[in-house]
């Protein structure tokens, strides 16, 4: 399966920009701030940004000889309070038999409107899907899903960082024939700590919550990654092993690794 090489591809490419590019810089200005590296893994922060984050799945739970891959192609805009992020999935899954489909999922976006307390950013604001899926088995096709997003971050010294995100989204339109029935939440925890140098330790396991199908998967994971400047962009690479600790339906992940390579830019 050709397209499977695409987290290997990522991996690669970050690694070869964390050796090459950041040794440079960081023999010039003395490494990246801890300011910087919080800011690059903070996804309330004041800057513009290109993402591509990608899961590999080797192994799914209830499916034999079967793997499955995702690469999200994330875009965020900040304008004002308001901080708009759009997903576009990329994917291959099985279908059985021997059989994959690949191809788009569902865009997914959401608007998050960020208000500050107490040292603590908090942003909720509402969530629309839109049905771009190019197969039945890569999103809820022909079906329009409404449903509302919330992310708080909480600084901690020298750089790291800990917060949380929750989504839940329904299905409110589409054709009489094909509109799916949708009940989903995610839950993500995430921990950034930093170790100096712009490199840093994470854990940014994210829940799966179906509830109209009785499918849930919980994860763990702890990975590492590096923050470095790139001419104007501040490059944030990382990979980060997650091994499923709760699942209950079929499909679900074993094992999956999670790796990305974010971009930031300044508005």
């Amino acid at each position: 399966m050709s397209n499977m090489t695409g987290p290997w591809l990522l991996m690669l490419g970050t690694m070869l920009l964390t050796a090459t590019v950041p040794a440079a810089k960081a023999e010039e200005s003395g490494g990246m701030s801890a300011d910087a590296v919080a800011n690059a893994n903070n996804p309330l922060a004041d800057m513009n940004a290109l993402n591509f984050q990608n899961y590999y799945v080797p192994k799914l739970y209830g499916v034999t000889d079967a793997s499955a891959n995702a690469m999200n192609l994330r875009g965020v805009m900040v304008a004002g309070r308001q901080i708009i992020r759009a997903t576009l999935p990329v994917a291959t899954v099985p279908t059985g038999a021997g059989e994959y489909a690949s191809g788009l999922g569902d865009l997914n976006v959401f608007d998050a409107i960020v208000v500050y307390s107490n040292g603590m950013q908090v942003g909720i604001g509402p969530l629309l899907v839109i049905p771009t899926d190019t197969d039945d088995a890569l999103g809820a096709s022909e079906t329009w899903q409404a449903g509302l997003a919330g992310v708080f971050v909480k600084p901690l010294p020298g750089g790291s960082m800990v917060g949380g995100l929750a989504t839940w989204q329904t299905d409110v339109a589409g054709s009489i024939e094909k509109r799916v029935d949708t009940n989903l939440a995610t839950a993500q925890l995430f921990l950034t700590m930093s170790v100096g140098g712009g490199w840093y330790f994470r854990s940014t396991p994210l829940a799966v919550l179906d509830f109209e199908n009785d499918n849930y998967m919980v994860p763990f994971g702890l990975g590492a990654g590096k923050v470095f400047m790139l001419g104007k962009a501040v490059v944030n690479v990382f990979a980060e092993p997650q091994f499923t600790v709760y699942h209950d339906g079929t499909g679900q992940p074993s094992f999956q690794l999670f790796s990305g390579l974010n971009l930031q830019f300044p508005k």
